[in-house]
């Protein structure tokens, strides 16, 4: 087996980044290095969601944490933590992005889960317990096939397979407004980066958008031709401005303006169905998981594929997730393994490649420097080139 792919014996259906600072030491342990031991979070946990279901096939329903090394870019061979769900099948996960726990939604309601202090043999572990907190307002209310968080952790949305849309203030539980007909099934939810706007999708047909403030409807984004969304994250871009880009099952990435809600970009990246997608923390790269396993990581400037992991799980991709510093991508797929990549290499290859072009230029200037007609056809020939590629 690939060192960097990890078995769990769970199909998963939802992966996620620990949020760094989580203390694995409390001030009883180790008062004069307490905050030191926050940092041992950083980037190093890796939580994921799945199982079963409630059948009697012998898998078991599980959220379960591995350890990720990034010197060797691998996750611990076995899980850090094991949390058995009983018959309950975790279908959807959501981490507070402050640390706080996680919810998961369940057949017919969503569940909190706390972050855990395990202490071994003198070694501090992170695990994951059951929460006494009860989400009421999402006690049965059927399977939530959407949960999402603002930015800040102040804000949880939800979407049920009924088609409801429900927002609420966090942590209260304080509804901010819901939907009961957002569409015929919420599939997918996604605040902006400044929590202004809320995106969601349904089975088919266009996408809407929130506007969280006012509780109304931005935005309808309607579908084109066979186009059929199925993951929605918006982004920020160079200038500090957001965009708002969707993947289609047919492998296309849809680009929209979020001031006039326009189409801006639509490119066609795979053949092989998108079956999980997600936008790095800094916006400089997208990610895609096919039905054949592959993982695509797309520069979002030039819609352009930098690399391609083929194979990744021999399953198709269930979730993507980017690391908080976007340096790696953790994914999961239903075959029950789940890996790291490293994004690191993808920018060093690209920067070797513009070094090697530029050194190559500067020789050919160097050159015709000599010949002042022959310098200004080649320069003519670079500024096409360059119109081109852009």
């Amino acid at each position: 087996m690939e060192e960097s792919l990890r078995k769990y014996g769970v199909p998963f259906y939802g992966v996620a980044w620990v949020p760094d600072g989580i203390p694995l030491k409390s001030e009883e342990d180790d008062p004069k290095n307490q905050n030191e031991a926050g940092a041992e979070t950083e980037s190093n946990h890796v939580v994921l969601a799945g199982g079963g279901g409630r059948g009697n096939s012998g898998i078991k329903n599980a959220i379960v944490l591995a350890q990720f090394d990034p010197a060797s870019v691998s996750l611990s061979h076995d899980p850090v933590a094991k949390l058995d769900t009983a018959s309950d099948l975790p279908y959807r996960m959501t981490v507070h992005p402050a640390g706080r726990g996680l919810i998961c939604a369940f057949s017919e309601s969503c569940r909190w889960f706390d972050w855990e202090k395990e202490n071994k043999d003198g070694v501090h572990k992170l695990g994951v317990k059951h929460s006494d907190r009860i989400l009421t307002q999402l006690q049965h209310v059927g399977q939530q096939l959407a949960l999402a968080f603002n930015q800040d952790g102040s804000v949880l949305a939800t979407g049920g397979e009924d088609g409801n849309l429900r927002v609420f203030k966090w942590p209260s539980m304080e509804i901010v407004f819901s939907e009961a007909k957002a569409h015929t099934t919420v599939k997918q939810l996604d605040f902006s980066p400044d929590g202004k706007f809320l995106v969601s999708l349904g089975q088919s047909g266009p996408g809407r958008v929130w506007d969280v403030t006012s509780s109304t409807v931005a935005a309808s984004l309607p579908t084109e031709k066979d186009e059929i969304c199925c993951a929605c994250r918006f982004s920020l871009i160079n200038n500090g401005s957001q965009v708002l880009h969707l993947a289609d099952k047919g492998g296309i990435i849809v680009t929209w303006n979020t001031t006039t809600w326009k189409r801006v970009r639509s490119k066609k990246i795979t053949r092989d169905g998108i079956t999980a997608f997600d936008v790095s923390a800094d916006g400089k790269l997208l990610a895609c998981g096919t039905t054949q396993g592959d993982l695509l990581i797309v520069d979002s400037a030039r819609m352009r594929i930098q690399n391609v992991v083929p194979k990744a799980h021999s399953g198709f991709v269930t979730a993507l997730s980017f690391s908080h510093d976007s340096r790696f991508l953790a994914s999961a797929s239903m075959d029950s393994s789940a890996r790291v990549s490293a994004l690191e290499d993808v920018n060093k290859k690209g920067v070797n490649l513009w070094v090697i072009i530029l050194i190559i230029l500067v020789a050919i200037a160097a050159y015709f420097l000599n010949d002042p007609e022959s310098w200004v056809l080649l320069k003519s020939q670079l500024e096409k080139f360059y119109s081109s590629w852009r």
